[in-house]
């Protein structure tokens, strides 16, 4: 069984770092509602979600480092 990797996006699913596109693919949903859900989270949340998008970008690796040669 092939385990499942958390990463950031490249290609057509990435808008800035590719962290809601990575989001949407691990769990297997809609790339739109990962980044409604983390415009809401930032604007409800006095900016906890733009804090933990940054670190997301910073700490999750690219796609491209996970799994070479996709």
């Amino acid at each position: 069984m092939d385990k499942k990797r958390l990463y950031r996006t490249e290609g057509g699913y990435k808008m800035l770092c590719g962290v809601c596109g990575g989001l949407a693919e691990y769990f297997d949903i809609d790339p739109t509602l990962v980044r409604v859900g983390w415009v809401i989270a930032s604007l409800c949340t006095f900016s906890v979600g733009f804090w933990a998008y940054l670190a997301c970008a910073v700490i999750m690796p690219k796609k491209s480092d996970v799994y070479p040669g996709c």
